[in-house]
């Protein structure tokens, strides 16, 4: 879906699929420098991360492993409620690997630091993150993400795997919802 399709729902359009895919070529170039001779395990944050773990996944130049968690602490609003449950849990067993945490975005933080938290009881190699957009001015709880993509206003964003009420996450770019549409 293009912005162009929704648009009276936007703001604005903050990043174009087009900065995306290169800040996710960025990224995966640092990763793969990071983890040199590193076997990696990359999780995916269902739903939100998917498009971000597909693209950034394409990006590497190099053979890494896949999974994925459903965590839920939003329901059906747009703002986090601070209670993390598990919906998906790892087919994996992390006991020993470099696992590297992918998210769309970062908002307070809850919800990865109880996730990172959970993951290091373990006994992994590493847990790192890597998150496409971080909102300083959301973050509740203090979290070390190694990389991240953009930060971003503390406003609601959608598209590229973000969403309002499951709505919004094929458009191609990132933009501001428009509060008429939320409120």
């Amino acid at each position: 879906m293009d912005a162009s399709d929704v648009e009276s729902d936007l703001v604005n359009i903050l990043f174009t699929e087009e900065q995306i895919q290169a800040k996710l070529a960025e990224l995966a170039k640092q990763i793969e420098a990071d983890y040199d001779g590193k076997d990696i395990l990359i999780v995916g944050i269902l739903r939100g991360a998917v498009m971000v773990m597909a693209d950034l996944a394409r990006a590497f130049h190099r053979h890494l492993e896949m999974d994925w968690m459903a965590v839920s602490s939003y329901g059906s609003g747009t703002k986090s409620s601070g209670v993390v449950r598990i919906l998906k849990d790892l087919d994996t067993d992390i006991t020993g690997r470099h696992v590297l945490i992918v998210d769309e975005i970062i908002d307070t933080g809850l919800t990865l630091s109880w996730l990172t938290s959970n993951l290091a009881s373990r006994n992994p190699a590493s847990v790192e993150i890597c998150t496409l957009l971080r909102k300083p001015e959301a973050l509740r709880m203090p979290i070390d993400v190694k990389y991240v993509g953009w930060d971003i206003p503390n406003e609601f964003v959608v598209g590229y795997g973000l969403d309002y009420q499951e709505r919004y996450r094929n458009l191609r770019d990132i933009g501001t919802l428009a509060p008429h549409v939320y409120s």
